[in-house]
């Protein structure tokens, strides 16, 4: 077998180097499917609109890759390294999304509470999503799952425990 990658330890075949090629277009395009949204919205759109609609077009790259996101999302949930690599994808999906806010005008810190907020409504719907054989159609979770959001914040203040 051929040293496939610098990473210590890293040892696998050929097919190791075409796995991390093809996870980097994966990421590119999620890159691309959040900032093409906000950089395209109509002037004065509000921070929560802008990302409610970039996850939209993320949720839809998923169309027809339910079973298959299912599968993986078994295989990361078994994994503890690959939880990792998840997590530092969404928080590289974060700061790229606030980014592009803040190319917009939104300014800090409403362009980072928002990025961040947008990746946390982003992971509760695709665990949704991949939880539920029945549900083949991400996008509308999201925006269910921002509608739930704003619902909470708007609500009435949680009572203190005493």
């Amino acid at each position: 077998m051929s040293r496939s990658s610098t990473r210590p330890g890293w040892v696998g075949c050929q097919c190791s180097r075409s796995l991390v090629t093809a996870a980097l277009r994966r990421l590119e395009a999620l890159t691309e499917a959040l900032v093409g949204p906000v950089a395209a919205a109509p002037a004065g759109a509000a921070p929560i609109d802008l990302v409610t609609a970039a996850l939209g077009s993320v949720g839809a790259i998923f169309d027809g890759r339910h079973d298959h996101s299912r599968r993986r999302q078994a295989i990361i949930d078994a994994t503890p390294e690959l939880q990792e690599r998840e997590l530092i994808k969404l928080a590289t999906l974060a700061t790229t999304l606030a980014a592009a806010l803040r190319d917009r005008g939104i300014p800090e810190p409403a362009a980072s509470l928002t990025s961040q907020a947008a990746m946390a409504v982003f992971r509760v719907a695709f665990e949704r999503w991949v939880r539920d054989p029945g549900e083949p159609d991400l996008p509308a979770i999201i925006r269910a799952s921002f509608a739930d959001l704003r619902t909470l914040i708007a609500g009435p203040p949680a009572k203190a425990h005493t």
